[in-house]
């Protein structure tokens, strides 16, 4: 479990063939530290187990599965991610509840800079919509942001500069593919209250 607050915008140093997936190697000094082989770590709001730790780089596998339905099988050397390790007993939420599976790629469709703060527009499957409302929370590659509007295949949310600054949203560019999850108790709700 995540609570979608970044803890380090990190680089990607390799990515190596391994069987019908991907070995991701992540240099994350501030993150690996504290990590151990076996440790779950959300990488732009996927869960991913790690699998080796060199010190100063974390390694993930990555199977068909995830690159097929995350934007982590776009991901080059050089490319930045978002890396939040999992939530511990007794740590603060901040957050919303991020389980790290990642129902849907979306893209960035609109962005509107005004001074250091930006407004984001982003395309998504429309049947997420059923998960969404205003004041709500959405997980953005990882991100936890609340949502301002949202329409039937697209939502709106409003990016303060710490976050544009700490995560990989401040690069996005229109076009772009990001990761989304929407909220757990939102979906829960929805399923029990008259949903699929």
């Amino acid at each position: 479990m995540f609570t979608g607050l970044v803890r380090a915008l990190a680089a990607v140093r390799e990515i190596q063939p391994a069987g019908p997936g991907r070995r991701l190697v992540i240099h994350a000094p501030q993150i690996s530290r504290k990590a151990k082989v076996g440790d779950s770590i959300a990488l732009n709001g996927a869960c991913l187990t790690v699998v080796a730790n060199s010190g100063d780089c974390l390694a993930f596998e990555a199977g068909p599965e995830t690159l097929a339905r995350t934007n982590l099988g776009e991901l080059a050397a050089g490319s930045r991610v978002n890396l939040e390790p999992s939530l511990r007993v007794g740590d603060p939420l901040g957050g919303h509840y991020v389980t790290g599976h990642v129902e849907a790629v979306g893209h960035l469709a609109s962005r509107n800079d005004e001074g250091e703060w930006s407004t984001f527009w982003f395309q998504f499957p429309p049947e997420l919509a059923r998960s969404m409302v205003p004041k709500g929370s959405i997980a953005v590659d990882g991100v936890s942001l609340t949502l301002v509007e949202v329409e039937r295949e697209r939502f709106s949310v409003a990016v303060i500069p710490h976050t544009l600054a700490a995560t990989t949203l401040g690069q996005l560019r229109v076009g772009d593919r990001v990761n989304l999850e929407t909220d757990l108790l939102a979906r829960y709700a929805q399923k029990q209250f008259g949903g699929a």
